[in-house]
């Protein structure tokens, strides 16, 4: 695979693996794939490269349905806060081809199990296929909100998450500063900027800097809210050496945070009712 070639899932087997080993034997799906883009030596132009129409990148999208692989061999699992953690079977895993030679013969089983195969109509996030795309609904209404409403919208959101003094000030002339909050943890407070863009696209890094350049001496923390995502050049400069950092919310945590807010989204707990063939055979 040269530099500037998308991976394949099957290319991002065993940099998970390696991945989830330097990190102590877990890590989250955000550390999963900054790490094994810079393993891998991505650039941008792959990196940032969108899957369809986005929020999800073509790479972030493929490295989902590898984890989801390496799960069905047994050599990672996953715990439902989103944390992903390398087993034993995955540890003992002795090289990349015996791997991707697992998963070829673990896809052809299910596939004789008529199980949907992995490469058959991967419409969806493998990690949700047992829901609707309800983030991609999410986004689609998100985007549709007039800028003050999305405003508002931020506003609510830090509220409930424990910010206190939220103000909307987003005005022209602002340097794209829309609003102000504090958040308190233990005895120490919190003086905080945010900026909330209703995208469909991406942000740049110059918006990034734009934005410290507007709330340095003003705050203490900086947030950026977005319904579409960042570049990696985004996300460097967020945290770049020597300037304040930046924390970014794409449009797929914002609709995480609206799930866990429960905040126009209602989650519904559906029964299932399957044959168990192994209690048959013991009759």
């Amino acid at each position: 695979m040269t530099a500037p070639e998308m991976p394949t899932d099957k290319d991002l087997l065993w940099p998970t693996l390696e991945v989830l080993k330097n990190n102590g034997g877990s890590a989250s799906i955000q550390e999963l794939s900054e790490q094994v883009t810079r393993l891998l030596a991505l650039p941008d132009e792959v990196a940032d490269a969108l899957h369809g129409e986005g929020p999800q990148t073509e790479v972030g999208y493929r490295l989902a349905w590898a984890r989801t692989n390496l799960k069905w061999v047994g050599a990672v699992d996953n715990t439902a806060r989103g944390v992903w953690r390398i087993t034993p079977k995955g540890r003992a895993m002795p090289s990349d081809e015996e791997l991707r030679d697992l998963v070829r013969r673990e896809r052809k089983r299910r596939w004789r199990e008529r199980v949907k195969p992995a490469t058959a109509g991967r419409s969806k996030d493998p990690e949700s296929s047992t829901e609707s795309d309800w983030e991609e609904d999410l986004l689609v209404i998100l985007r549709e909100l007039t800028p003050a409403a999305f405003e508002r919208l931020c506003q609510r959101i830090l509220r409930e998450s424990g910010f206190t003094k939220v103000e909307v000030t987003g005005r022209s002339g602002d340097g794209g500063i829309d609003g102000a909050g504090v958040l308190r943890v233990n005895l120490i407070s919190f003086h905080v900027r945010f900026q909330c863009k209703r995208y469909a696209g991406s942000v740049q890094a110059r918006e990034i800097r734009d934005f410290r350049g507007a709330m340095v001496g003003r705050a203490d923390k900086g947030l950026f809210m977005t319904t579409g995502r960042f570049t990696s050049g985004a996300v460097r400069e967020a945290v770049r050496d020597g300037a304040p950092a930046i924390d970014l919310i794409d449009g797929l945590a914002l609709c995480g945070l609206l799930r866990k807010l429960e905040l126009g989204v209602s989650t519904e707990l559906v029964k299932r009712t399957r044959p168990q063939p192994e209690f048959f055979a013991e009759i």
